[in-house]
């Protein structure tokens, strides 16, 4: 195990740099966890782990041969932790290759158009894995998959769960080519309940908060959905949104 005491160490600029900037991460191909769940989550499921950074009493897991292990006192590891409280270990992680392919094998896809707070995006991962969706597909500059905030929100799942980024007429072909109906969160003159729609294979598209769909994505919305809900309230927050259907759409499985 190295030691590095200095805060100037290139290595702590390095992970000061991928908390920081979403083109320095996609330049350098890492991005960082920074708890021990996020470590053996990795371990779990086959990130590609780079380097770990610890405290000295930080307890670690089995690193594998070749990963840079390196301890810091509390003061560094404060200085290049993303997080208030810093647990005490931090690892780097190769992106894996996420490029669009021809087609969509699976039964279920969740598409995030426009949400760009990181903690939506990471707890909709999150759930879209707890509820066996095969893929989550981003357009419209939804938050970044691999800011701190965004793995930290999906406890793991970014190492489980595939996502793509794409453009709208990207996301319309790969739809078409794969035989899936897009249905949308919004409404329109065709809004059904969304107890009543068949989501044996889908995709379902979730929008901002503030916005909802864009025009584009709805355009290719095949069908849009309504949660029902006290007419109180005008909306919900978009993961909340997003668990409620897919859960709907798990529960007949």
């Amino acid at each position: 195990m190295e030691t590095i005491t200095s805060r100037t160490n290139p290595l702590c600029t390095h992970l000061r740099k991928l908390a920081a900037s979403v083109s320095y991460r996609r330049k350098s191909g890492e991005f960082l966890c920074d708890s021990p769940k996020l470590l053996e989550e990795a371990l779990l499921w086959g990130g590609e782990l780079h380097t770990v950074v610890c405290t000295e009493k930080a307890p670690l897991p089995p690193i594998p041969a070749g990963v840079r292990l390196v301890q810091v006192p509390g003061d560094v590891m404060k200085s290049i932790s993303p997080a208030e409280t810093p647990q005490g270990v931090l690892a780097v992680c190769g992106m894996p290759d996420r490029t669009l392919p021809d087609r969509l094998e699976g039964r279920r896809y969740m598409v995030l158009d426009g949400v760009q707070d990181p903690g939506n995006v990471g707890t909709i991962l999150r759930t879209a894995d707890a509820f066996h969706a095969d893929g989550v597909l981003l357009v419209n500059a939804c938050a970044d998959l691999y800011n701190p905030k965004t793995v930290r929100a999906t406890m793991g799942a970014v190492f489980r769960c595939p996502v793509w980024s794409c453009g709208v007429e990207a996301l319309r072909e790969l739809l078409a080519a794969s035989g899936l109906p897009l249905y949308g969160a919004a409404l329109r003159a065709d809004t059904v309940d969304a107890r009543t729609v068949d989501y044996s294979r889908c995709a379902i598209a979730i929008g901002s908060e503030g916005k909802g769909l864009s025009p584009e994505v709805l355009a290719a919305c095949g069908q849009t959905v309504l949660i029902p809900m006290s007419e109180r309230c005008e909306s919900l927050n978009a993961a909340i949104a997003a668990s409620v259907l897919l859960w709907e759409a798990a529960r007949n499985d």
